[in-house]
Parts: C-alpha cells; structure tokens; sequence
C-alpha cells in the first residue's frame, strides 16, 4: 500500500541548474466550458418558424371545426312530439279548457309545418272539409283528426264537465297524430 501511495505521488520537480531559471509550475487543465453551438440568430429564426407550425395547425384545426356539418334541424315532427311531451306534467295542473286550447294549438301548428295546411287559421268544420278531399291523409289519421277536434270543440266551446282524464286523452290522441302512429 505504501508503494501505491508512493506511485500516485507527483514526482519532486528537477532541481534547477545554477544560471537557468526555475521552472514554472505546471498548472491542471481547466474544466471545459459550456458553449451553445448555434449562433442566436439561427435560434430565433427556429423558434420563429416552431411558432408558424403551431399557429398553421391551431388554424387547420379551428376551420375543420367550424366546417363540421350543423345537425339538422328538428322536423315538424320532432317539434311537436316534444311539445307535446312538455304538456304532459300539465295534464292535472290546467284545467281541460285551457289544455285542449294548448294540445290543440300544438297540433294544429304541426299540421301546418308538415303538411303546409292553413290548420291554425280554419275552424274545425273548415280544416275537417279540407283535409276529407286530400291525399296527404289515411282515413285512420282523418278520424283521429275528427274525433280529436270534435273533443276540443265540445271542451273549448260546449263547455262540457271534463276532467284530467279527458285532457289526457287529448294528449295520447295528438302524440299518436304528431309521431305518425297508425291506428
């Protein structure tokens, strides 16, 4: 071990000659520096062009988002079924007057938009006349129409004594009409 410690040893500089001058002293290497290879002006013109990539995809991106096809909008028959529904909490609440004016207006309005029938302008006995000479309806669909506008009318103009149930039959009668069921 001693003769390791020996070896690791810097050896005893030479001793200087009468008339030179000593030696200098040997100095270690110094540690490297750190050094960015590339000139600032490369870096600015890379970070200039990373921020164009970016803002031409966030542009890509935003226009196929904003030409993303809008849904259709809801059909007559869509429209009405969901008003319809919306009266449905309101079968206990109004009285059967008020709802058969309601269910009424309703249906009568999706008559229009579906089958481009002035149905919110005629009375019944005149709306019941026009559609009795059209194609546009089966016969189970003009007496559902019939007995339906009978009901109101009796309700809305007679007065008769209804009640909840009537109001929702009304409504099952109208759903059935506005979402094509066949009887």
């Amino acid at each position: 071990m001693i003769l390791l410690a020996a070896l690791n040893q810097a050896p005893p500089a030479p001793p200087a000659l009468p008339g030179e001058a000593p030696m200098p002293e040997i100095r270690d290497i110094a540690p490297p520096m750190d050094i960015f290879p590339y000139p600032p002006w490369m870096v600015v013109v890379a970070a200039i062009l990373a921020l164009a990539v970016v803002a031409g995809l966030v542009a890509l991106i935003v226009k196929k988002m904003r030409d993303k096809p809008k849904p259709p909008p809801p059909t007559p028959r869509e429209i009405a079924t969901r008003e319809l529904e919306a009266l449905r909490p309101q079968v206990e609440r109004q009285t059967p007057y008020d709802f058969s004016i309601a269910v009424s207006d309703v249906l009568r309005t999706f008559i229009g938009r579906q089958y481009r029938l002035h149905a919110r302008e005629q009375t019944s006995a005149e709306f019941l006349s026009a559609i009795s000479r059209s194609v546009k309806f089966s016969e189970n669909e003009k007496s559902l129409l019939t007995g339906f506008l009978e009901r109101c009318d009796l309700i809305k103009f007679a007065r008769i004594d209804a009640t909840s149930a009537d109001s929702a039959q009304l409504l099952e009668s109208a759903i059935q009409f506005a979402q094509g069921e066949r009887i």
